[in-house]
């Protein structure tokens, strides 16, 4: 296996002094040695893959250093319009490097929002002109892919991406870890979501544990899983498809139990939420301070007062809790569109298992309970 170091010495020997992006379980034990071994100006997870994509051509139009940029394959969205429109060869011909986690690789057993975009990953690249290498797993047959990549970028000028298939990399612990001094465990906050409210009300959970952690809390309470969206994919955007049901429905509140990574990813969301101003939405931001589904990688969200950015953004009612009496209080007192920070630990279960029903199965008997049928 690839050892997180040897790639590190490697990419630093030929001029990469930048590193940014999403992190994913695929590339966290690289990430987490990044994170060991950079300071806070040569390494920074950004909000969203198009921002590191900004980031890096940025730190290269002021150092004319080779930048990299890190992402799961589903945050290939996000990068698409700065990659065609600003590092293209075609606009500004900035050189970076694109480290990208082949979730869904076809042949390779995967979870179901990963399968179509695994199909499509190299497609993706090739439609847009981007030259890549799968990386491989041994060190010695790196040094020629990563000699054409540097090759590429002296003489093109122009993006070049490594894409990494599933335990690529060996084994690599972050020393550096983020420590949250909360008692409550997110599992323990969505139970008393779950326990908090009525019969009618429905849920969107975020992408990740959350939503594992929610339909195993569904199965211990025998209730089903009719009352809940599970947002498996599409990381950021639970309180925008929150937002589209809650406009749409006159029974009933709907829950958005969002992520701290998740809302920052695209915080512009809240600002659609307040604006349309549903009376029945309450905005549940469940704060970690970590991109826990994928490594424990640290976010911005304790670093600045996300409370204050909720009561800026203009929602009715807001609050900021941290033991399960008060995530109680909170929702019950929460009125028209409402947001709720709740401050947990990191972590979850080890046997914490996945949802057993389909995302297809998931949406139609969500839509069969709103409909009353």
């Amino acid at each position: 296996m690839l050892r997180p170091e040897f790639l590190f010495k490697e990419l630093q020997k030929n001029g990469v002094g930048f590193f940014s992006g999403v992190p994913d379980s695929l590339l966290k034990n690289f990430c987490a040695y990044v994170t060991d071994n950079t300071g806070k100006k040569e390494h920074i997870i950004a909000a969203n893959e198009g921002c590191a994509v900004g980031l890096a051509a940025g730190y290269h139009i002021a150092t004319g250093g080779i930048p990299l940029v890190y992402m799961q394959n589903s945050g290939m969205g996000n990068m698409t319009n700065p990659l065609l429109s600003l590092a293209d060869e075609d606009v500004y011909n900035i050189p970076l490097i694109l480290m990208i986690g082949w979730r869904g690789e076809p042949g390779v057993h995967d979870e179901p929002q990963h399968v179509k975009q695994g199909k499509v990953t190299c497609t993706l690249l090739e439609a847009m002109g981007i030259p890549y290498t799968v990386l491989p797993s041994e060190e010695d047959e790196c040094i020629p892919i990563l000699n054409d990549c540097f090759e590429h970028l002296k003489n093109k000028g122009s993006p070049y991406a490594l894409v990494v298939r599933k335990n690529t990399f060996d084994k690599y612990s972050l020393s550096k870890k983020e420590e949250t001094w909360y008692d409550m465990t997110r599992e323990e906050a969505i139970e008393a979501i779950v326990e908090s409210i009525g019969d009618r009300d429905v849920i969107v959970s975020t992408t990740g544990m959350a939503s594992r952690e929610l339909y195993e809390i569904r199965d211990r309470r025998g209730e089903g899983h009719d009352r809940d969206f599970l947002t498996v994919g599409s990381m950021g955007h639970s309180s925008q498809i929150a937002l589209g049901i809650a406009m749409n429905r006159d029974e009933g509140r709907v829950i958005c139990i969002d992520g701290d990574g998740a809302m920052l990813m695209h915080m512009g969301g809240m600002s659609t939420i307040t604006t349309i101003g549903p009376k029945n939405l309450t905005h549940i931001v469940i704060n970690n301070g970590v991109h826990d589904s994928v490594g424990g990688q640290p976010t911005v969200s304790r670093e600045i007062d996300v409370l204050s950015i909720a009561k800026a953004m203009g929602y009715d009612t807001v609050a900021s809790v941290d033991d399960v009496p008060a995530l109680k209080d909170a929702i019950e007192h929460a009125e028209g569109t409402a947001f709720i920070e709740v401050m947990v630990r990191k972590g979850n279960r080890d046997d914490l298992g996945r949802p057993k029903t389909t995302p297809v199965e998931n949406k139609e008997s969500l839509m069969k309970f709103i409909r009353g049928m």
